[in-house]
């Protein structure tokens, strides 16, 4: 097994983009990927995308994608793990620097959500449960996580509005995000008067629908040094899968697939919790951002929305979260948000994040999340001494 390092990044604004195609989004982020890169050419192209065929009218994304940025004759595929598409296209990629197979890959995450009416995406984000037992039955993926979040409260003795600083905190870090769909504040008022969703879900629980696309170039840690001089190292890659339905988990209320992933990815680069500098989670409502606090090891078991009443997540905290707006004020284009994770930590590893720049920041982790968790994968990056 070889070190693999990312070499380039880009992405584009999150946004409702009426005027760009699928393969217009994804081919800006990869071509600012390898100009970042000062690259020309690669081995191969993943890319990560749930709806491309449902909503977009196009599959066959890895050879379309490959031509449209001139790079035809390469391997090139599309990945799809749900809202996991992202991160499980990186792993994909992963795989083949470290096995030797590929020497120079491009991973895409690409999503375009917002050409096609409101309930025709929350039919085709259904899609990413379970078909007979879920989505057969009207539950959307905001009402399973409505069900979460009701559970939670009942069984933490929380209420609703405790919620209020994982919204409050993401949307203050998008305003110094140049690329996120919501650049400005809320208040922990303006979250408590937000129009209901799915009791107890509400509007500003939850992240936006949206189009964009994030790119990185990956080659062996060993060559690294001949494209880049802030090269950031792939530290740990692992995933774990749960069951699809949330009624058929022991224990609705864990992670378990996050709780798997990221103690696998712990073992892999050595380290504990503690020891990471920043965390970006998979925010797409406020109740997975406790599940995943817990789940990830950096809360016990209810407590998760302690850390965000007690300022711990935040720019200046013990464990930032959502440090350049998360899902919730960056946006969630369902199959690009896991490369826009590590997008975001890349940055702040080599010192890019502008107004939101960590101090000192050597090592994060960003968690991507499939469905209602049953496909996690976790990554965790390290800067280049």
């Amino acid at each position: 097994m070889r070190d693999v390092t990312i070499i380039g990044i880009g992405q584009t604004p999150v946004g409702e983009h009426w005027h760009k195609s699928l393969r217009q989004l994804a081919g800006e982020a990869v071509s600012a990927a390898l100009q970042d890169a000062g690259l020309e050419r690669a081995d191969a192209l993943y890319v990560g995308n749930m709806l491309s065929g449902e909503i977009a009218a196009q599959e066959h994304l890895g050879a379309l994608i490959a031509d449209f940025v001139g790079l035809r004759g390469i391997e090139a595929y599309k990945v799809e793990a749900a809202c996991c598409s992202g991160a499980a296209a990186l792993r994909i990629g992963y795989i083949a620097v470290a096995g030797g197979l590929q020497d120079i890959v491009i991973v895409c995450g690409v999503e375009k959500m917002t050409d096609v009416l409101g309930r025709d995406t929350t039919a085709a984000l259904a899609l990413a449960g379970d078909g007979d037992y879920e989505a057969a039955l009207g539950l959307s993926f905001v009402a399973i996580n409505a069900l979460l979040m009701r559970r939670y409260m009942h069984e933490y003795g929380v209420c609703h509005q405790d919620f209020a600083p994982f919204s409050v905190n993401a949307h203050r870090n998008g305003v110094g995000n140049p690329y996120a769909m919501f650049r400005w504040p809320i208040t922990a008022q303006a979250f408590a008067q937000a129009r209901m969703i799915a009791d107890p879900i509400n509007l500003l629980d939850s992240s936006p629908i949206a189009d964009g696309a994030a790119a990185v170039v990956l080659c062996p840690t060993a060559q690294a040094g001949e494209f880049t001089n802030h090269a950031v190292r792939i530290r740990a890659s692992a995933t774990a899968t749960d069951s699809v339905a949330l009624h058929d988990r022991r224990d609705p209320l864990f992670l378990s697939a996050a709780y798997q992933s990221a103690r696998k990815a712990y073992q892999q680069a050595g380290i504990r919790p503690q020891d990471l500098d920043l965390f970006e989670l998979h925010d797409a409502f406020t109740i997975m951002v406790a599940l995943s606090l817990e789940a990830s090891g950096f809360a016990e078991r209810g407590q998760g929305v302690r850390l965000a009443q007690e300022g711990e997540i935040t720019l200046e905290g013990r464990i930032p979260i959502c440090t350049m707006g998360g899902l919730k004020a960056r946006g969630h284009p369902v199959g690009a948000t896991g490369l826009y994770q590590v997008v975001e930590v890349v940055q702040q590893l080599r010192g890019q994040a502008g107004p939101n720049q960590i101090e000192g920041a050597s090592l994060g982790m960003a968690q991507n999340i499939g469905g209602s968790g049953a496909t996690v994968v976790t990554t965790i990056l390290e800067r280049a001494e």
